[in-house]
């Protein structure tokens, strides 16, 4: 059933949320600065590619000092915005009942891209 999703998932946008992830990821990586908010757009990306059967959860003694100031620093920026977004596009999903559970996935990744430092894919 997660493959099934998956796939509608690409279809529906899924690969085009991605594609972004991972432009923003390799321009954030052009800096040494950046670096650090680029891994953590590629891992982003990676969990919107494939969201059915995959979660973001807390690494073992997460969250940490480092993770803390990387994630408020993260806010600061302005990278708040994208969990905005997820949340308008699962607001759009949920309109209809088949979209509900895209709705959903787009809710978790929401979650996940507030506080994307010190977590990780399962």
């Amino acid at each position: 059933m997660h493959a099934v999703g998956n796939i509608f998932w690409l279809i529906l946008g899924g690969i085009l949320i991605a594609f972004l992830y991972y432009i923003v990821a390799l321009l954030m990586c052009l800096t040494i600065i950046g670096i650090p908010f680029g891994i953590q757009l590629f891992k982003l990306g990676t969990y919107v590619m494939w969201p059915f059967g995959h979660q973001m959860v807390d690494r073992p003694n997460e969250p940490g000092c480092v993770s803390i100031v990387m994630n408020l620093i993260w806010i600061l920026t302005g990278w708040w915005e994208i969990a905005l977004l997820h949340v308008l596009c699962g607001l759009l999903f949920c309109i209809t009942i088949v979209g509900i559970p895209f709705g959903i996935q787009h809710f978790r990744m929401a979650l996940a891209s507030i506080f994307p430092f010190g977590k990780e894919i399962l």
